[in-house]
């Protein structure tokens, strides 16, 4: 795996070599290597690593030759650790969302180590001299590793280290991260902060839609635009000067001489990763679990029967209006199939026709003088940015981004407008920045105010009711009951479940969609193409409070007579237990649990795991009355509390007890003292939890994603960073294998209260590809409310 000189690309164009299937989801991370000759490694969300080599064939496609299984989940990026005399083929180091980097050689499956010690999604590596390993973390650090010990850890980012890289002649170091900020590093000191190659001198990419080159000594030498939507990765050829770039907006660009040469479309959405082959080729990895590989070679472009099923591929893809990768879209006003009829400018131009009642998008190739069709436009009548969303166009967000066309024939240039602006300065400003003559400013300012009609600063709020309750607030009393169906697995067919209760009866239409047994249904909202936002951020405790006592109390004395003799409850300990529960049962009662009743609790919260679970059942209660939540989760005996519950809700523990106990720290969010108590043990309390979400049980499913929405709702308006990626990743984690349809709105219902007015969050749920993971609930109708917050979280994103 030593380095070898590349091939510098020529002037022509790059086209298709071949598609690479053989990943079941999001290729992840890609990097070419020289051994074996030609080949490259990819990893992807499907937990697994692969080798690729060229086939000898007439193909020119890639084989699997190796793969490479160690991550618990999906995993996020690769490099490549240079031969050494111990391992002559070199070794592939891979980080994933599991918090690990395993560390493999091309001779077995398994990871010849594993390196632990980040706290969070490992996102970001790069190999120096004699096996060095630099990562970098969603838990803001980065590490330098030697071999399988970790050597120093670099900290003074305040968020998600996104990007890091060796300068071994130097022996400097850099990393990126989502604070905004570039820093250099020596000998485990940060020499300096850039805030906003070759031996001196790098490219950085960002969500701005902007990519820059930077000298070390801080100091911006370039800023490249293109791109119209997030920038993922770069790869820049031996010359340090040329580059190629891939992002959100579906495509690859390659860079020569400062500008922006070529534009590769792909049928899919997240261009994650590329890498450039010794041989000039380029590799790319995107969200439909495909990698492809482009080539300017005569001798290895794929043949014609591959490149029309690409280029068909392409044209059945769907672009959305909203993304502003196409810029604003009139389709009244768009032309025909004859404008097809004209060539393009320069490559990559694209051009929209209208052909019926569509809107079809082509762009120019240059290669092949034709117009090749990349996708049918979606959400293109009657859209506007206050529907659909804001425009970035040169790392700035705008209400609008004209399209102008000055001279036919000549380049289209961009028109960025937000309404709070002044028409006449913006109509100055963007003539005499595109030199155009000053004549046209009132024909400009006139264009931007007929266009803008109707448009006003900010968004109104309406007033619609609370879709938890039908309310205008959250009310815990009114609170439905759905009832439970089916054989009680612990105790018998048609006997006392825990956590059930008799279901009441909630208001036509508007049942709270976490307790209720109906499903929620807004009229307001049916009727409305563009829905506002009720559902999240929901930032107060989701609790599971319905409860019948006559079975909890029944199933108790039952299991009582086979407690140990020394926790076997006398007929008085049983009846402060029933008083206790009835008086948790209604928190607006007047009387208050007793000292006596808490301890007789505390007491029997600890029998033994096989019978203990209708005190569970009476414990979840009783955590939401002030008196008991503060009495358990104070000072010391807090933390021995919350250590019990988590050994009962162990991977190995009974399925009634793990359920019970995830409801009972849920409801432990309703006071002060819990929520106080949760928030310090966050860490411990959410990776315990994680261990269940293989276990099949939906009601398990429904509580563990009901804790996921409780911690995003304490943090929403907390600047902890590593507590979202937390809330994050867990989300993204339970999504792969939940299938019940609550389970999966109340974590959208997380999703978006964790990156709402965050955007370092929202940039981290990107980088998740949480996008494609929800986008299948967009479209779902029962229960309506699951579909209309998917589309809520997706604008958003």
């Amino acid at each position: 795996m030593s380095q070898m000189p590349i091939r510098m690309a020529s002037s022509n164009t790059y086209r298709l070599r071949c598609s690479v299937p053989g990943h079941e989801i999001d290729v992840r991370g890609l990097a070419s290597t020289s051994f074996p000759e030609g080949a490259f490694v990819s990893v992807s969300r499907d937990r697994t690593g692969r080798v690729w080599v060229p086939n000898m064939g007439p193909n020119r496609s890639f084989t699997e030759m190796h793969c490479m299984h160690g991550h618990t989940n999906f995993v996020s990026c690769v490099c490549i650790i240079a031969p050494n005399e111990t391992y002559p083929r070199g070794l592939i180091a891979t980080g994933g969302n599991d918090n690990n980097i395993c560390v493999f050689s091309l001779d077995r499956p398994d990871p010849l180590y594993v390196l632990k010690g980040h706290k969070n999604t490992v996102c970001t590596l790069s190999a120096g001299k004699f096996g060095t390993l630099l990562s970098g973390s969603w838990d803001t650090t980065a590490k330098v590793w030697l071999n399988d010990k970790c050597m120093m850890s670099l900290q003074g980012h305040t968020a998600a280290v996104w990007a890091v890289k060796i300068f071994p002649q130097q022996g400097l170091m850099l990393t990126g991260s989502a604070d905004k900020s570039i820093k250099l590093w020596k000998a485990g000191r940060c020499e300096k902060t850039y805030t906003v190659v070759n031996n001196t001198e790098f490219f950085s990419c960002s969500n701005d839609a902007s990519i820059r080159r930077w000298h070390v000594d801080g100091e911006c030498l370039q800023v490249y635009y293109g791109h119209t939507n997030y920038i993922y990765s770069i790869s820049v050829f031996p010359n340090g000067q040329d580059f190629i770039s891939t992002g959100e907006d579906r495509s690859i660009r390659i860079w020569k001489n400062g500008e922006c040469a070529q534009t590769i479309r792909l049928p899919a959405q997240s261009v994650w990763c590329c890498c450039i082959l010794d041989n000039g080729d380029i590799v790319v990895g995107a969200s439909d679990g495909i990698i492809r590989v482009f080539t300017e070679s005569d001798e290895r472009i794929a043949s014609a029967e591959d490149i029309k099923a690409f280029e068909n591929e392409l044209s059945q893809t769907t672009i959305d209006a909203k993304t502003g990768d196409l810029g604003d879209i009139k389709m009244e006003e768009l032309p025909g199939r004859e404008h097809l009829n004209e060539p393009g400018t320069r490559d990559g131009q694209t051009r929209l026709i209208k052909d019926g009642e569509t809107v079809q998008a082509y762009q120019w190739s240059v290669s092949d003088s034709n117009w090749l069709k990349i996708g049918d436009v979606i959400g293109s009548s009657g859209a506007t940015p206050q529907t659909s969303g804001r425009v970035l166009f040169e790392g700035k967000e705008y209400d609008f981004v004209f399209t102008i066309d000055v001279n036919e024939g000549g380049p289209s240039m961009k028109l960025p407008y937000n309404v709070a602006d002044d028409p006449w300065l913006t109509a100055h400003d963007f003539l005499e920045k595109n030199d155009l003559n000053p004549m046209f400013l009132d024909q400009v300012a006139n264009f931007i105010i007929e266009n803008t009609k109707g448009n006003t600063v900010g968004r109104t709020e309406t007033g619609h009711s609370d879709p938890f309750t039908g309310s205008g607030r959250y009310v815990p009393a009114s609170a439905g009951g759905s009832s439970a169906s089916g054989a009680d697995p612990f105790t018998g067919s048609g006997r006392y479940i825990p956590g059930s209760g008799p279901s009441t009866v909630a208001p036509a239409g508007v049942a709270d969609p976490f307790t209720g047994g109906s499903a929620y249904a807004s009229n307001t909202l049916q009727s409305s193409s563009a829905p506002t936002n009720i559902y999240f951020p929901k930032t107060d405790a989701v609790k599971f409070e319905q409860a019948n006592a006559t079975q909890i109390l029944a199933k108790l004395k039952e299991l009582n007579r086979g407690a140990p003799n020394e926790q076997t409850l006398s007929d008085d300990g049983i009846q402060k237990l029933e008083k206790l529960l009835s008086t948790v049962s209604n928190l607006n009662a007047v009387q208050k649990p007793t000292t006596e009743e808490i301890e007789i609790l505390w007491k029997t919260a600890h029998w033994p795991e096989d019978i203990v679970f209708p005190v569970l059942d009476i414990l979840r209660l009783a955590v939401r009355h002030p008196v008991v939540n503060e009495q358990f989760y104070s000072d010391k005996d807090g933390v021995q509390f919350c250590n019990h519950l988590l050994n009962l809700m162990g991977p190995q523990g009974k399925p009634a007890n793990q359920m019970l106990v995830l409801r009972t720290l849920c409801n432990s969010f309703a006071g002060q003292w819990g929520q106080t108590l949760l928030m310090s043990m966050r860490e411990t309390v959410m990776s315990q939890a994680m261990q269940l979400r293989t276990v099949n049980n939906k009601n398990i499913h429904v509580a563990l994603a009901t804790l996921v929405l409780n911690y995003a709702g304490c943090l929403h308006k907390v600047a902890d960073l590593e507590g979202k990626a937390q809330c994050l990743s867990m989300v993204s984690t339970i999504l792969e294998v939940v299938q019940d349809k609550e389970a999966v709105f109340r974590l959208l219902v997380a999703l978006g209260t964790t990156i709402g007015n965050d955007g370092t969050a929202r940039d981290l749920a990107q980088s998740l590809g949480v996008k494609s993971q929800i986008n299948k609930y967009s479209t779902v109708t029962d229960p309506a409310k699951l579909g209309e917050c998917c589309k809520l979280v997706l604008n958003q994103l």
